[in-house]
């Protein structure tokens, strides 16, 4: 049998496996399938191939260019994914399995791709934050920006998602403007190679942006600079390895960390049996035990239910577990498949004798299966505060142990005692009983999970980690944080605190600040298109009074009679005030009829307003003025964009009575 050859791509080049390459075996059959690894791989070459070309390319584009290209990547893996599916059966995995890995994936480029259009600026700089005034009249202020990292970011990925393991990294890398070098687990690094070949067989990344290492990394992690980053999944013992590798230490590089974790699930003490809460309950621990075979950083390892309970969690579970049919996960009746190696079956099992020491198997047979399919395994502890393996010895497959709670503190206690995890899921329909485990929990997961009646339709799962939110956790569980949408991509960035002028805040950030020069305009900035438009120019309004009669009209007309508009004495009485005032929007009408251009043009919506704030009162006899400037520009396509415009009301002795910022969409 001829075996697949698993290439790294290096500095430009396709490399075969050479000296040190490994065998790897199918999970399905244990025969062998491919090989993989050369060990002379020249890792400067790589690294300098990433800083000095890819990372200079990637600077060159904006965030929105960045984020069209993750949503064209995702685009292309979407359409070979059936390949991707083909190689994925022999990591053991089944056709529901490929939906978590390859489908998950992809959707998460897919959502940093959405994320970088729209929360995220059209430029280089990304400011995190509001100005900060640090000088009494203004002409000294501090902004919060980020920029990308001028190194390489190097992914060390485990076996268990060699796709999503991927790109959950690769997403927000690529957004911040960092090259990757990935290297994938060796046993699974066959999926990872294929889907890595068509991001860069569709010719739309730049060159150095993305590289692989298909085998190990040699001595790459010891060339590590300041501006570079380590971002890991796998196991505790080979973090802390890494972690201590003296050129990590020495220069600071920044070190994720997303390791083994004690996951538990929560029965709350409402679910009782034949509740909506309950079937849930059993239908979430049987999907976290048995798919990708129990093989997910995010499954559950501890059940954690009420005393009187557990033996009716034990037999609903085992029966649920009793229907799953093992096997060849190619077929279409096939619920579990294998473990990735024979091998990992053989860890798991000496790590289920460690927990069979302090908990009674009532479920599964650990002989049933050859080679490396494996039956679930279900334990009971009937003593879980004496025990100590249940809390810290993670089988990582179809493994888990049921344990009984007194009451909620001591559930929380003992979901604690995993030491930091990723995720703690909850089910219950009962308000106090989440607020009680999320104050007593929320401190030792990166995670909580809360479902019931009202949210199991539309919920993903206790394992699902999803782009939007922290996938991370404290202490045994790593100390890192991924994804968590723009959170995610500042892992790939420098914060780095300016202080300056207006004019200088306004120049770096492409964003106009109060007190920067006001750029006057050829014409009304309405009658303008979006690309004419300056950052900064400005206009100016007439000044309009602002009568009783006013005040009394728009109270009547709108419905809005609150005292401080129509009773005098009452509105002398509140300190805000110092007698009748004018409603506030009515002042936003004021102002927009002051700076609106009626006619037909450029500007095709008003989208909303942002930050309003009322600072002065109004009484009639004042009169307002407006200053309408442009503060930021952001294309949305072709045939538009959006305009931030930063608007100031002041009255006729120039102080300011009310700000906000109006979003227009005004055509290219």
């Amino acid at each position: 049998m001829t075996l697949k050859q698993v290439s790294s791509y290096a500095a430009g080049t396709w490399i075969k496996p050479g000296k040190g390459a490994s065998r790897i075996d199918s999970a399905i059959t244990g025969q062998p399938l491919a090989e993989a690894g050369n060990d002379t791989l020249d890792v400067q070459a790589m690294l300098a191939y990433a800083r000095d070309i890819g990372g200079p390319a990637l600077r060159a584009l904006s965030f929105h260019d960045r984020a069209r290209m993750l949503k064209a990547l995702a685009q292309a893996l979407s359409d070979h994914k059936q390949a991707l599916y083909e190689l994925s059966f022999d990591t053991g995995a089944t056709r529901k399995d490929h939906q978590f890995d390859i489908d998950g994936g992809i959707g998460t480029m897919f959502v940093f791709a959405s994320k970088g259009r729209r929360e995220l600026p059209d430029g280089q700089v990304y400011l995190d934050g509001e100005v900060e005034q640090l000088s009494r009249n203004g002409t000294f202020l501090g902004q919060h920006i980020c920029t990308p990292l001028q190194g390489v970011a190097i992914h060390i990925n485990a076996y268990n998602f060699p796709v999503w393991g991927m790109l959950e990294k690769l997403a927000p890398t690529l957004l911040a403007g960092v090259p990757a070098i990935v290297k994938p687990a060796t046993s699974s690094c066959y999926v990872t190679e294929q889907a890595v070949r068509v991001m860069l067989d569709s010719g739309i990344l730049p060159d150095g942006a993305l590289q692989l290492v298909s085998g190990g990394l040699g001595d790459m992690l010891d060339h590590l600079g300041a501006q570079d980053v380590v971002s890991f999944t796998g196991s505790a013992t080979t973090a802390l390895h890494l972690r201590q590798i003296p050129a990590i230490v020495r220069n600071a590089v920044r070190f994720v960390a997303e390791q083994d974790s004690l996951n538990a699930s929560i029965l709350g003490p409402d679910a009782v049996p034949g509740s909506p809460e309950f079937d849930l309950f059993i239908t979430e621990a049987h999907r976290e035990m048995t798919t990708k075979a129990g093989q997910k950083c995010t499954a559950i390892r501890r059940i954690l239910a009420p005393e009187p309970l557990t033996q009716a969690v034990i037999e609903a579970l085992s029966a649920r577990l009793a229907s799953t049919t093992i096997g060849d996960p190619r077929l279409e009746a096939t619920d579990m498949g294998a473990l990735i190696s024979t091998a990992q079956k053989a860890d798991v099992l000496a790590k289920a004798d460690l927990i069979g020491q302090e908990a009674d198997r009532v479920f599964g047979d650990p002989h049933e299966h050859t080679g490396a399919f494996l039956s679930p395994l279900l334990f009971h502890c009937p003593d879980p505060d004496r025990a100590q393996h249940v809390h810290d010895t993670e089988a990582f497959g179809p493994v888990s142990t049921i344990m009984g709670y007194r009451d909620l503190d001591h559930v929380v206690a003992l979901a604690n005692r995993g030491g930091g995890s990723l995720v703690t899921s909850l089910i219950t329909n009962d308000p106090e009983v989440a607020t009680h485990v999320v104050q007593g929990c929320a401190a030792w997961n990166g995670r909580i999970y809360i479902n019931n009646r009202q949210s199991m339709q539309d919920s993903t799962g206790h394992g699902a980690p999803l782009p939007h939110m922290v996938h991370g956790g404290p202490g045994r569980a790593g100390g890192g944080e991924e994804l968590g949408g723009v959170r995610g991509v500042k892992h790939y960035m420098q914060r780095t605190a300016i202080q300056a002028s207006p004019e200088i805040l306004s120049a770096i950030g492409k964003t106009w600040v109060p007190g920067a020069p006001e750029v006057t305009g050829p014409a009304h900035p309405f009658t303008r298109h979006f690309d004419d438009l300056d950052i900064g120019e400005t206009l100016h309004t007439a000044s309009r009074e602002v009568t009783l009669e006013d005040i009394e009209h728009f109270a009547q007309f709108t419905g809005d009679t609150f005292y401080a508009h129509m009773d005098d004495a009452a509105a002398k009485r509140n300190p805000f005030f110092p007698g009748r005032v004018a409603h506030g929007y009515l002042l936003l009408s004021f102002a927009a009829g002051l700076f609106v251009q009626p006619d037909e043009g450029p500007v095709l919506a008003n989208t909303g307003l942002d930050n309003l704030r009322f600072m002065q009162p109004v009484s009639a006899g004042d009169s307002i003025k407006v200053r309408l400037s442009v503060k930021k520009k952001t294309r949305r396509n072709a045939d538009y964009g959006e305009v931030r415009w930063h608007v100031t009301l002041s009255n006729q002795k120039d102080e300011t009575v009310a700000e906000y910022e109006l979003l227009t969409m005004n055509a290219c």
